[in-house]
């Protein structure tokens, strides 16, 4: 796989002192327009997954969702996606976080799994790790196993894979930027 780290981690954009001044913000959308590195990226996960018995792809608002639709069709597994509180029409699941400046809510539909079923649940990157957290306490209350924990990118130095690990969860990302502002 480090034929697909170099390369997706050589795409993707580091915008300095953004959104604000210390903060090395990861940009995805240069992995999105190269249409080499974006093949490179689905092909990293479909190679990890293929062959497993995956039923669906859980995917995190809203960069989650672009690796995740890519990843159910080529897996041919279902779709299912994590929403920001209040976005889901039906009868949801919902799970609050702690952000570093307050809290925020994930949510998703009751009968998104079966019981059983076996997830992966992608996001386009692990900082803290909260979001994940919740996404994986949302999937495991309707009684589906999860997989593995995947995205794109790992920053490590945040916590969030160790946090991740610490739950029991097994993690896979691509790339990782690790001591870097």
């Amino acid at each position: 796989m480090d034929y697909f780290a170099n390369s997706i981690k050589k795409a993707i954009r580091t915008v300095p002192d953004w959104p604000k001044p210390g903060v090395a913000f990861r940009d995805i959308t240069t992995v999105l327009q190269d249409r080499t590195a974006f093949r490179k990226l689905i092909d990293a996960f479909v190679h990890r997954y293929h062959g497993q018995s995956i039923d669906a792809v859980a995917a995190v608002d809203a960069r989650g969702f672009i690796i995740g639709s890519a990843l159910a069709y080529e897996l041919n597994a279902s779709l299912v996606l994590v929403r920001k509180k209040g976005k889901l029409p039906f009868d949801t699941l919902v799970e609050d976080y702690e952000l570093e400046y307050g809290t925020a809510s994930v949510e998703l539909h009751k009968d998104a799994f079966r019981p059983g079923d076996k997830v992966v649940l992608v996001d386009d990157l692990i900082a803290t790790g909260g979001t994940m957290l919740a996404a994986t306490r949302l999937i495991r209350r309707i009684g589906a196993e999860i997989v593995e924990v995947a995205a794109m990118i790992d920053l490590p130095d945040l916590g969030g894979s160790k946090r991740l690990k610490d739950e029991g969860l097994e993690v896979y990302t691509v790339c990782s930027f690790e001591d870097e502002s």
